[in-house]
């Protein structure tokens, strides 16, 4: 194990440099000025604006601001965002724990309601609950997000008004009263990323327990007097998982940046909004900063997916 861990945080390396080169690449050739608000602002000389261009390097090519932005990530200097004045890793972590709260509780909320709902359609298939979660799925699925959260602010903010619409992060009160505040806050925008995502994970679980239920070693283990519940839970669902837990891997990067639209309609300061707000804005250095972040959530979980591979299947082992 510990050498295969080695192995492939030494992949790691030449993987993240290559992903930083296009995104740095990509950001350096693309259109906008951070500092084009300056030119038309008469209040800021013109040779002041060129100052801060040298400073920052943004007249020099492409390659020496490429190697300039890398050797300064080795020492462990993110950069510094042209508008909020604040260095890009304060600024980054400042946003963190939101967008990790939010999407780690909607995740959780997906797991519970595809797995349980997944093996139970699967174990019974085309009887009346397979058929209602079925359709419930595909009609989670379907909504986008964007449309599912406006419904919920109209019926729980506007209508019933018992839930906040708008995330604040600067909430006064301390202790319990705090704590009630946020899980208030937090209930619309981690249902919505959570039931979206929980019923496109159904389809699967289902799917992938359907193949394993048929295979003929579930039949023997039947046959040798097993319950059915121990050979659903140890013998299918086991093996089962191996297919959900590559998509689960694969896909939880993605929901880090599909969450920007939910982060936008209930205006969660995490770092979806972060994003949106630098691009808009030209931003660079906090666009470089939270795109290199995406890249190495993808490379982590997919390391996270092959070592619960081996926990799954013992027939895998690491070389």
């Amino acid at each position: 194990m510990g050498h295969y861990l080695l192995r492939r945080l030494l992949i790691a390396v030449p993987s993240l440099l290559g992903i930083s080169v296009v995104l740095f690449t990509v950001l350096a050739l693309a259109p906008g000025d951070p500092f084009g608000e300056m030119a038309t602002n008469p209040n800021v000389p013109a040779a002041v604006r060129e100052m801060l261009r040298a400073k920052f390097g943004l007249d020099d090519p492409i390659w020496q601001r490429y190697f300039h932005w890398l050797w300064a990530m080795l020492k462990g200097d993110w950069g510094f965002s042209f508008i909020s004045r604040v260095d890009v890793d304060k600024l980054i972590l400042q946003r963190v724990p939101v967008t990790l709260a939010v999407i780690g509780a909607s995740q959780v909320l997906a797991l519970a309601v595809a797995l349980p709902v997944g093996i139970y359609s699967a174990a019974r298939p085309y009887s009346l609950f397979d058929r209602v979660a079925s359709t419930l799925a595909f009609v989670g699925f379907s909504l986008p997000t964007f449309f599912t959260g406006l419904l919920l602010i109209l019926l729980f903010s506007i209508k019933l008004d018992w839930l906040p619409f708008v995330y604040r992060a600067d909430i006064a009160a301390t202790g319990w009263q705090w704590w009630w505040h946020q899980i208030k806050q937090s209930i619309m925008p981690v249902t919505v990323l959570g039931l979206f995502q929980g019923a496109s994970w159904t389809r699967y679980v289902r799917s992938a327990v359907l193949d394993v239920i048929r295979l003929d070693y579930v039949t023997t283990a039947r046959s040798k007097g097993l319950q059915e519940r121990v050979v659903l839970m140890k013998h299918v669902v086991r093996n089962a998982l191996i297919p959900v837990v590559t998509l689960v891997a694969l896909t939880m990067p993605q929901i880090f940046g599909g969450a920007i639209v939910t982060e936008q309609i209930f205006r969660v300061p995490g770092i979806g909004s972060l994003l949106i707000d630098a691009i808009l804005r030209n931003d660079t250095p906090v666009v470089m900063g939270v795109t290199f972040v995406f890249s190495c959530l993808v490379i982590f979980f997919n390391l996270i997916a092959d070592l619960l591979y081996g926990w799954l299947d013992p027939r895998i082992s690491y070389r």
